[in-house]
Order: structure tokens, then C-alpha cells, then sequence
């Protein structure tokens, strides 16, 4: 079967992720690949779906790594004021939050990488959530929400678990979210 015009360029923009250091913007991306940024935003849909690790960070796109040790998705709900605790109740049981992301009804998927991994990054997150300037994401979804958390081993995040359902942050994700989401 002959590869379309579009998948050529994918492959193109897989590959320019890949050869940069640091997150490219969806504008710089859609200038290098002579195309809109519409189109790029299409592109990196159409890529997740097929598998491509491709994180939206504040500052653009870059292409995750698989992880190397265990991970696991946690659905949660809470408050904006309880998210210190929820994030430092991780971190404290050797956990890392990879990721934050909420399942809007309009928008879809919207995700952010964290890569909080220590006390001092729960601080740092909470004060840039204070300054202000924007709210966390569980706010547009009536507090849940979603984390992947990685750990050394799964017995640490079977305690990750545990902790977050004694908090009662810990929510039982749909039959599509279990499947959509893993």
C-alpha cells in the first residue's frame, strides 16, 4: 500500500521530536513541516492514537520515553486546595507523577506533563498554581482527574494506591476511561 502525503509527514514530525532536546512549539512544528498549526494538532492526535508517546508540556510537544520502571494510572478527585496533599502523599511513598490529565466532554483529553518526584516539586507546582495565572486542570472537571505514576516497583504503587483510597482521592474509573486511558 503506497504512504500517503499525510503519514509521510507524521513520520517527519515523529522524527523532528525525536531530534530535539527539549518541548517544540505546535507553531514551529506546523513551520518546519509547511503546514498549519491546525494540522499539526490533527497530526499529534492521530499519532497518540496510534500508539506515538507525544506529551503537550506548557512550552510544546516532545516525544516521551517509554518508562523504565512500573507505572500505573490513577483516577482522582478532589479540591484545588487538597492537591499538596494528594501530590506530596505520592511523592513521600516514593512515586512519581508523571503526568496530570482530565477527560472533557468537549475538548476531549487535555494532559500536561508534572515529572513531580519530590517534596521540593510539589512546592514548586503548588506556588505556580498560587501565583495565579492559571488553575489546575481538575477545576473544568469538577475535581477529577487523572495521573500516571511511576515507581521502582508496583509494590510501591499498590501503596500509592492504598494511600490515595484512605484520603478518598482515589475514584473508580469508567469501563471507557479503564479502556481508553490505561
Amino acid at each position: 500500500m503506497a504512504t500517503s502525503a499525510g503519514d509521510e509527514r507524521r513520520g517527519r514530525l515523529v522524527a523532528l521530536l525525536a531530534g530535539e532536546s527539549g518541548p517544540v512549539s505546535g507553531s514551529a512544528l506546523a513551520e518546519r513541516l509547511g503546514v498549519s498549526r491546525q494540522v499539526v494538532v490533527q497530526d499529534v492526535a492521530l499519532l497518540r492514537e496510534r500508539g506515538e508517546r507525544i506529551v503537550s508540556t506548557n512550552r510544546g510537544y516532545v516525544l516521551g520515553r517509554a518508562p523504565a520502571r512500573p507505572t500505573r494510572l490513577f483516577k482522582c478527585r478532589h479540591t484545588a486546595d487538597q492537591a499538596a496533599d494528594e501530590l506530596t502523599c505520592i511523592v513521600d511513598l516514593g512515586g512519581r507523577v508523571e503526568d496530570v490529565f482530565v477527560n472533557h466532554r468537549v475538548y476531549g483529553k487535555v494532559s500536561s506533563a508534572l515529572e513531580i518526584a519530590s517534596r521540593r516539586d510539589v512546592g514548586r507546582f503548588v506556588s505556580e498554581l498560587a501565583s495565579g495565572v492559571s488553575s489546575p486542570l481538575l477545576e473544568v472537571t469538577s475535581g477529577y482527574h487523572f495521573h500516571h505514576v511511576s515507581a521502582e516497583s508496583e509494590a510501591v504503587l499498590d501503596e500509592v494506591e492504598r494511600a490515595l483510597a484512605a484520603r478518598g482521592y482515589l475514584v473508580e474509573p469508567t469501563a471507557y476511561e479503564a479502556r481508553a486511558f490505561r
